[in-house]
């Protein structure tokens, strides 16, 4: 087990990694301590030393992610996760423990969580999480951890946006695939959203006489922002899959269209040779050109011009719309490219 020990008031911060049963409690300090992954040894001696209540430590030691918070007597026992995004098909959730009793707080977590190189900053950057009681801390840590959700959220708006892009020009099964990932993945980001807002929300409601409760404040509205864009992708996921249709059925059209093309030419020209061949060629005597061959040629060249004809004067052929929505198509592609590129 890896733990640090902080001590600070309004005077001072100071970090010490003395063994947990030698710290004092009411020494003038609050005290920080932060475990990464103890043992069920260490979490018993834990227990005993803060008299912290069995069924949390249990809850511990089988590593829950049910996101909540418990009050137990004179303690606050909160579990949040930290997530990351790793790609459509894992999404990593790691749970954070907290015990926040009088002047002092422990937090228990993986080594994939640095929470002390955060709590330092947060000693720098804002000297009055000094002067407040250990709770200022407890929601500044949380303050922390919500704001992460916001660099998860962004991560799924650009791989949204890029199948939107896929489904648009290069529609295939993969892309609905994908895009059924993203949506479970959405729907369970949205519930942890939700139970982070409950913990937050039951926080502003029973602790809204402490002067430090307005470090949840703010966090309390981000987190409904990120509920809202969160619940929006939903709509946006429904409108990739409805470009991704019509994407098929261009594409369809167009293949339609060629062989309504090829078949147009063919045709007339497979019968007028059928009727012709009756008086084929002598394949002893290839030099002697059967009867009515020239008005076979002269008529075939004319069928074949008058179907170009006609199809030009359709715009199916040759034609300038066309090209210009194939310049239009690379710009926008291109176009995108860039837009990418800045957002990286």
């Amino acid at each position: 087990m890896q733990k640090s020990i902080i001590y600070y008031n309004d005077q001072e911060v100071k970090e010490d990694e003395v063994n947990i049963s030698h710290v004092t409690l009411n020494t003038g300090y609050k005290i920080w301590i932060d475990l990464i992954n103890p043992t069920s040894s260490e979490l018993t001696n834990l227990q005993q030393i803060f008299s912290i209540d069995k069924d949390a430590i249990k809850k511990i030691e089988s590593n829950s992610k049910k996101q909540q918070i418990l009050i137990l007597d004179d303690q606050k026992f909160t579990i949040l996760l930290q997530l990351k995004y790793r790609n459509l098909k894992n999404l990593e959730t790691l749970p954070i423990y907290f015990f926040v009793g009088k002047g002092w707080l422990i937090t228990i977590h993986s080594e994939s969580i640095d929470l002390l190189s955060q709590g330092r900053k947060m000693f720098l950057k804002n000297n009055k999480i000094l002067e407040y009681s250990i709770d200022a801390l407890y929601y500044s840590i949380i303050t922390s951890i919500i704001d992460s959700y916001e660099i998860l959220v962004t991560a799924i708006e650009i791989k949204l946006l890029d199948f939107e892009k896929d489904a648009q020009y290069k529609p295939s099964k993969t892309t609905l695939t994908h895009l059924d990932l993203l949506s479970k993945q959405s729907i369970m980001i949205r519930r942890y959203f939700w139970h982070a807002r409950n913990i937050i929300n039951y926080l502003k409601n029973t602790e809204q006489d402490k002067e430090d409760i307005k470090y949840l404040n703010v966090v309390y509205d981000d987190i409904n922002q990120l509920i809202d864009m969160v619940e929006s992708y939903r709509d946006t996921i429904n409108s990739t899959r409805e470009i991704f249709s019509s994407s098929i059925s261009l594409e369809l059209n167009e293949t339609m269209r060629i062989l309504t093309i090829f078949s147009t030419i063919i045709l007339p020209l497979s019968l007028l040779i059928g009727i012709f061949s009756m008086e084929g060629f002598n394949l002893n005597n290839l030099t002697l050109i059967p009867r009515h061959f020239g008005i076979l040629v002269l008529v075939m060249v004319s069928m074949i011009g008058t179907s170009l004809f006609l199809l030009w004067k359709k715009n199916w052929i040759l034609s300038k719309d066309m090209k210009l929505n194939n310049e239009d198509e690379f710009d926008n592609d291109h176009h995108q490219d860039i837009q990418n590129k800045k957002r990286r």
